[in-house]
């Protein structure tokens, strides 16, 4: 990528600002940006827009495959990826504008797909909140939100508004409902239960809503109790639809998740070492075997399901299909 290690990208050093905030052990810092949304090109997907507010993400997910962003702001420490976070600010007036271009283009605008845009650091700066405000002013925009945290539920009303006039879904990343294994992977994330009480919360107040089970890690969330556990308590919780992804291991991810493996479960390190030998993705037999039995539990619990590589290519689909991306 022509990143020198410990070097800003060209493009970002002029946009970073100094530390304004610190609190929890984790350094707040802006990043200046000409546009919080960015047009998505890159390659066939179910969004035309990407937004993420903040760059790092307090929840610490051990397998999160974002942590290589890091690398363009010149943070070649993996764990500066949870205790440096770059946020983002902005004004109202000016995301009106950005978010009226987007509803121009038809196109879905996808808030969180890298970083969650409800983690701990939107409790002070309130970024995300002002997106919703400012979408909200632009009747017909597009939106979808993927997040881990229950700080979502503050928005509800606000929520319940956007939905009224726009479109718009919230998709709950929940990989297991053990809560000791969820904190050894996801460290500073809400516990499962709780997420799955925000979504209630949330499908109740007329908001639609989604279960993202990803990632899929081989031999830790994988088996069939807690697929078809995950299944019913979404189910029960209103959601609309199940979506999966198998675990992908892109540099940067690969060696942080590896670490994590070699201190909290040894005996897996040699089956990961065999599924992801040659590639950042499983092998394709574990895959189709998942797939299978993604099918197999749904069909069995009652819940609507599908494989995120299923979903409808944005701006290629009829229109009122477009809730179940």
């Amino acid at each position: 990528m022509g990143i020198k290690q410990g070097v800003p990208a060209p493009g970002m050093r002029n946009r970073m600002g100094p530390t304004f905030d610190e609190r929890r052990g984790v350094e707040y810092r802006e990043l200046r940006a000409a546009s919080l949304l960015n047009r998505f090109n890159a390659r066939p997907m179910p969004f035309g827009w990407t937004l993420n507010p903040y760059r790092g993400c307090e929840m610490a997910c051990k397998y999160c495959f974002a942590r290589y962003t890091h690398e363009f702001l010149g943070e070649n420490d993996p764990v500066a990826f949870e205790r440096r976070i770059y946020v983002k600010l902005t004004d109202r007036d000016s995301l009106v504008a950005e978010l009226t271009r987007a509803r121009k283009s038809a196109l879905l605008v996808a808030l969180g797909t890298a970083t969650d845009p409800y983690q701990p650091a939107e409790t002070q700066f309130q970024v995300t909140r002002r997106v919703l405000e400012a979408a909200a002013k632009v009747v017909g925009v597009r939106l979808s939100i993927t997040t881990k945290s229950t700080l979502v539920r503050r928005d509800l009303a606000l929520l319940r508004e956007l939905a009224a006039g726009s479109e718009v879904s919230v998709n709950f990343s929940i990989p297991t409902l053990d809560q000791t294994l969820a904190r050894r992977l996801e460290p500073r994330a809400p516990r499962p239960d709780l997420r799955f009480e925000a979504m209630t919360a949330l499908a109740t107040g007329g908001v639609p809503t989604r279960l993202f089970i990803m990632p899929v890690l081989p031999r830790l969330t994988d088996g069939e109790p807690n697929l078809r556990a995950l299944l019913v308590r979404a189910r029960e919780a209103g959601a609309q639809i199940a979506e999966s992804n198998v675990l992908f291991l892109r540099r940067g991810t690969r060696e942080t998740f590896f670490e994590f493996l070699r201190a909290e479960f040894p005996e897996l390190v040699p089956e990961y070492e065999r599924l992801y030998a040659d590639s950042a993705y499983a092998r394709n037999d574990y895959v189709a075997e998942m797939n299978a039995r993604f099918r197999r539990v749904a069909d069995a619990v009652g819940m609507k399901y599908r494989r995120r590589e299923d979903r409808p290519v944005d701006g290629k689909t009829p229109r009122q299909l477009s809730l179940l991306w």
